[in-house]
């Protein structure tokens, strides 16, 4: 991996989708192509990944505080 391919834009913006499994086809294959060959965006990648599934662990309850 390098840690900017220069290769078109970053795919933050798309990451949040990408977790969630809401992107079309399409723009999941470029997320996952430019997660290949980018530091940057796999780690940040990997933060909202976890930050889904802390959010996950919360129990209905919780989200009402």
């Amino acid at each position: 991996m390098t840690a900017d391919p220069g290769e078109g834009p970053h795919v933050r913006q798309l990451l949040g989708a990408y977790v969630l499994d809401a992107l079309t086809p399409g723009e999941a294959r470029e997320v996952a192509r430019h997660l290949r060959g980018c530091d940057r965006c796999t780690a940040d990648y990997a933060a909202t990944a976890e930050a889904a599934e802390l959010l996950a662990l919360l129990r209905e309850e919780d989200l009402s505080e």
